[in-house]
């Protein structure tokens, strides 16, 4: 069977889903603006009245717009929770509603099933993004200093990494039966590793070393590079390289790992347990 044809068949199924529960569409507005205004006005408290901690700021983070450097990157932090959440325990909850035995009996490809999750996951996250960068013009006065479509070549050399994760994850969870603690423990690590809302500079020298192996400390980087000051891609051609070959690595991994998955709930029977 033409493996499209499932894929857009759960595409269309949680399309369907998201209109009859439209009440998602209410927190696509609110987070984009309450999330990071507890990073910024904390920032803003601890830096004081006078002008040394913004020229401090600005030696190690090249900026003094650490308004728009927080907004990109908790934006990013967003795309990669949203994507745990949804995409990531996407099999789970078929388990749990008791739809994934009989959607498993199908013949089709089964990793057809998650692309389809996937590509409507991004879908959202595309919906997600447009949402923030109005709501951060309205709220924050967001500037956009370079160049958009670099900035949108970004993402999407970003999107394989982060969608390998995904399956990844999402192979995890259906082995394990688990979502919650492994949300919260990838998450922390991102917000920890990446610099979401601090340089990394800061940092002891072995969470550098960390921080530069995960992907999304390269996309955030790049994308500040973009849109704060301008860079051309020649600048950021170093982040752009290892994105590249970190979503071949991972998307190979995520698909290696549903296969095992797979595998290992039909030898062990336990695709159905709860």
């Amino acid at each position: 069977m033409d493996i499209f044809l499932p894929i857009f068949t759960v595409f269309k199924k949680e399309w369907r889903i998201m209109l009859r529960y439209p009440s998602w569409f209410i927190p696509l507005l609110i987070w984009p603006v309450i999330f990071p205004f507890g990073y910024l006005f904390t920032a803003k408290a601890l830096s004081g009245t006078g002008y040394n901690s913004l020229a401090q700021f600005q030696s190690i983070a090249g900026t003094t717009d650490y308004t728009t450097y927080m907004l990109i990157g908790t934006t990013i932090w967003m795309w990669i929770n949203s994507m745990l959440w949804s995409f990531g325990s996407s099999l789970r909850v078929e388990q749990m509603r008791g739809t994934l035995e009989s959607n498993w009996l199908c013949p089709i490809p089964k990793i057809s099933i998650l692309f389809g999750y996937s590509i409507f996951q991004l879908f959202v996250s595309i919906i997600y993004i447009v949402v923030s960068i109005v709501e951060f013009k309205i709220f924050y006065n967001f500037e956009f200093v370079g160049n958009p479509l670099l900035a949108l070549l970004i993402i999407l050399i970003s999107i394989p990494a982060v969608y390998g994760i995904g399956f990844i994850f999402a192979s995890l969870v259906l082995w394990v039966k688990e979502a919650n603690s492994m949300v919260f423990l990838v998450r922390g690590i991102m917000t920890i590793f990446c610099g979401i809302t601090y340089p990394l500079a800061v940092l002891p020298n072995w969470m550098k070393n960390i921080s530069q192996v995960i992907p999304m400390t390269h996309s955030i980087n790049a994308l500040r590079a973009v849109i704060s000051s301008g860079a051309t891609i020649g600048e950021i051609n170093k982040e752009i390289i290892y994105l590249i070959i970190s979503g071949i690595v991972l998307m190979s991994l995520g698909v290696l790992s549903f296969f095992y998955t797979q595998k290992k709930a039909k030898d062990s029977g336990s695709l159905g347990h709860y």
